[in-house]
């Protein structure tokens, strides 16, 4: 009995083992295979969409018109709402160019005036110390007059009291009155042409916003006029445009 069972195990095991070598190297080459060629394991490409219809690019390119149309409307709104405060600020800087230039007409006509009045000598004064103070306290309260009234700046009114730039307290009133009203003319020409620069400076700003506007609602309107509908002229007004003209012929005029 042990022999019979010996003699099984040793002609069933080779083949066993005969068969498991064989599915090994079977399973090695399909896994190879599979390695080698991964492609045909992949999904299948998906097919390209179809192609738009004509309806459909028509309704896209009319979509892309209408959104134009509408940020251009935008713009141009905006761009007007600019154009219109930038002729409010012109229209402001002219009124203060127009108040700066009354103010130095006004200041040249005062030195003017007292310049020729400072054209004749000076009376006669005692030179003593008190006619000194006198005439320095003349010349301090008439430059701070002018300071209150807005004619002199800080710093002029500093070059005054400490005597700089011409300011000299010994002199008479008169001489003291003609250059006071020199200064201020001087002061109020340059505040006016400043006024008038800004005042250009706006109108330019004014005009280019303007500018703007314009192109920008023409623009608006040319893209608002493209969405509309294309009008196809009539049967009836097509065959009288292409149907010739009767032209009346030139008959005398029979006499008698």
């Amino acid at each position: 009995m042990k022999t019979v069972v010996f003699y099984q195990f040793l002609t069933e095991v080779p083949q066993a083992a005969a068969i498991w070598s064989a599915l090994f190297l079977l399973a090695l080459t399909v896994l190879a295979v599979l390695v080698a060629r991964p492609e045909r394991d992949s999904p299948a490409a998906e097919p390209p969409p179809p192609a738009p219809t004509a309806r459909e690019v028509a309704a896209a390119e009319v979509a892309d018109l209408r959104r134009y149309a509408e940020e251009v409307a935008v713009a141009a709104s905006r761009a007007a709402q600019t154009a219109r405060r930038r002729r409010a600020d012109w229209l402001i800087t002219q009124e203060e160019a127009q108040r700066a230039w009354s103010r130095y007409d006004d200041a040249d006509t005062t030195a003017r005036r007292l310049a020729t009045a400072g054209a004749l000598p000076p009376p006669r004064t005692p030179h003593t110390p008190a006619e000194y103070a006198a005439r320095e306290r003349y010349l301090h309260r008439a430059a701070m007059a002018a300071h209150w009234r807005g004619e002199l700046t800080m710093a002029q009114l500093a070059d005054v009291f400490g005597h700089r730039r011409g300011w000299d307290p010994r002199r008479h009133p008169v001489e003291q009155e003609v250059l006071l009203t020199r200064v201020i003319r001087d002061a109020r020409l340059a505040d006016h042409r400043a006024a008038a620069e800004r005042e250009r400076s706006a109108w330019r700003d004014a005009e280019l916003a303007a500018e703007s506007a314009r192109t920008l609602a023409e623009e608006a309107y040319a893209a608002t006029a493209r969405l509309l509908p294309t009008p196809v002229p009539s049967r009836r007004a097509t065959t009288g445009a292409s149907r010739p003209a009767v032209v009346a012929r030139w008959r005398p005029v029979r006499a008698g």
